[in-house]
């Protein structure tokens, strides 16, 4: 964050620019590349790249790029993205034999709903969720609120799903969702790949005080992961909405960088036998919204003041 830059509301407002491709949409802030918004090639729609007001890239680039001294690991794991490992039986979060026993569904891009410019740039889009024989479970509409704070961005993802009109949409109980960044591979802490022991200087930290492994399943307000990178020290805040279910969330916060926020993990995160704990079904023709923010800063936690830009963040959401 720009020294001196506080509050949201004090700090420069750069343009944001989101340009549609025929793949794609791209996003740049103040006439540099964020991210982009990719709907093809993959199971679900994501944002990669994600990068810094310098340019320095925040996600793992594997798959989308394969450079060396970066883990393969979880391919299916895709920079930004949103998605669940059990909706009506249907696993959307893993591919192929990876993961659960679940067939393994596509999340469909089907519409770009808005490209809006500005201060605060708007994105909104429709999807169609698939098991694989094509048989539609559910439709979602996603809008991504996009904006500059100083050396700051904030990404904003609000997803609607939509039960069928004569069917009941059942988000199971699983530990492989939800809402979910895979950090860049400098970020993570010590951790392992393989049979081979990783050095790293990552750090995590929630707002209940969790840090590091301890941080894993626990709930929070708010979850950070932060390191020192060629000399400046980056972050990833993921905000929970007050407004979102089980407030606050679960956080699915790995080592090897793996990052989450996921409301129906709570058997596995609780230890719990009921397997269906987290259960939560969604009505026919009903809807469930969630909302997270995502925080990209320079510093850790303390110094980018995490917790009173959380507190920020709630009051906007109030009605």
């Amino acid at each position: 964050m720009a020294a001196g830059c506080i509050a949201l509301a004090g700090c420069a407002r750069e343009k944001v620019v989101l340009t549609r491709l025929p793949d794609r949409v791209r996003v740049e802030i103040g006439g540099k590349l964020f991210s982009e918004y990719r709907f093809t090639g993959a199971h679900y729609p994501y944002f990669y790249p994600v990068l810094a007001a310098d340019g320095t890239a925040l996600t793992r680039k594997f798959p989308m790029e394969s450079p060396p001294g970066e883990d393969h690991d979880h391919p299916h794991q895709r920079s930004l993205w949103f998605a669940h490992g059990f909706v009506n039986g249907v696993d959307f979060w893993n591919e192929g034999t990876a993961g659960t026993n679940l067939p393994k569904g596509i999340i469909a891009h089907e519409v770009l709903l808005e490209t809006t410019d500005g201060r605060v740039g708007v994105l909104r889009a429709g999807s169609r969720w698939l098991s694989p024989d094509g048989r539609l479970i559910c439709t979602d509409e996603t809008t991504v609120r996009i904006q500059a704070a100083g050396e700051a961005r904030i990404l904003d993802y609000e997803v609607t799903l939509h039960a069928l009109p004569d069917a009941p949409l059942l988000l199971g109980d699983s530990k492989e969702g939800t809402m979910a960044v895979r950090i860049a591979q400098w970020m993570t802490p010590p951790h392992k790949y393989g049979k081979e022991n990783l050095p790293g200087a990552g750090h995590i930290v929630t707002s209940a005080g969790d840090r590091d492994a301890a941080a894993w399943g626990k709930r929070a307000d708010w979850c950070d992961y932060f390191a020192p990178h060629e000399g400046k020290t980056y972050g990833i805040a993921i905000f929970d909405d007050p407004r979102n279910l089980r407030h606050p969330t679960w956080w699915m916060a790995r080592d090897y960088g793996l990052f989450g926020a996921n409301p129906f993990g709570r058997s596995s995160f609780e230890s719990l036998k009921d397997s269906h704990a987290g259960d939560y079904t969604v009505p026919a023709g009903g809807s469930l919204t969630f909302r997270y923010r995502f925080y990209f800063h320079s510093g850790d936690a303390e110094t980018a003041h995490i917790a009173d830009r959380y507190r920020e963040f709630t009051e906007e959401a109030k009605p």
